[in-house]
């Protein structure tokens, strides 16, 4: 701005100057009219400047630090004694063991029932049965000290006292094979009749 304001006052000296009609007054050296056109440009640089509506820094906003959540303590889970049963314990709550490992005392267990056990296994079986819960007359255990044999596709029809029985029979096939089967089947205080029992390959069931 300077540059091109320098030039224009120097000419506007010289032309009043120039054009007066009167004796013109004692002319000012062209270094003078240099020095006060540059003084007169920088007069008007500097009112310029002033004008100029300053640039005032907007103070600076200040960013919210994140609040930080709260933390929350796990509270200790209780300790608790796990006791497992042992096997003496599993077999005490389902009635075996100790009396239940002898031979039923068939005078003093109560009624019978007559079961009748069919064999259609396709073999020869040797049927073991086994009351292993103690009944209403406090009997259990098992009904003999040894198997009854049952031929093969034969029937054998015993007198059980009321309770819970499980059965297991040895199965022996006539070219010499053998297998087992088991099962649970229950003489019910109100059975009055003769109930089947069958005895399969692979399990025993009552019909």
């Amino acid at each position: 701005m300077i540059k091109k304001i320098i030039p224009t006052m120097a000419l506007l000296a010289v032309l009043v100057v120039a054009c007066g009609g009167q004796p013109a007054e004692p002319t000012l050296a062209p270094e003078e009219v240099q020095g006060t056109a540059i003084a007169a440009a920088f007069t008007m640089v500097a009112e310029t400047q002033a004008a100029i509506p300053t640039n005032t820094p907007l103070p600076p906003t200040e960013t919210p630090s994140p609040t930080p959540l709260p933390t929350f303590t796990p509270l200790p889970l209780p300790t608790e004694s796990l006791i497992l049963p042992t096997a003496t314990q599993a077999a005490s709550s389902s009635g075996g063991g100790g009396q239940c490992d002898s031979i039923i005392n068939l005078g003093e267990a109560g009624p019978q029932s007559q079961v009748r056990f069919e064999n259609i296994t396709g073999g020869t079986v040797s049927l073991t049965l086994y009351m292993y819960t103690p009944n209403l007359f406090g009997q259990c255990g098992s009904h003999s000290s040894n198997p009854f044999p049952i031929s093969k596709n034969g029937d054998l029809t015993v007198s059980l006292p009321k309770g819970d029985y499980y059965a297991y029979a040895w199965i022996t096939y006539p070219d010499g094979d053998t297998s087992q089967s088991e099962g649970y089947f229950i003489v019910k205080v109100g059975d009055n009749h003769t109930f089947p029992v069958n005895i399969k390959k692979e399990v025993i069931v009552s019909k």
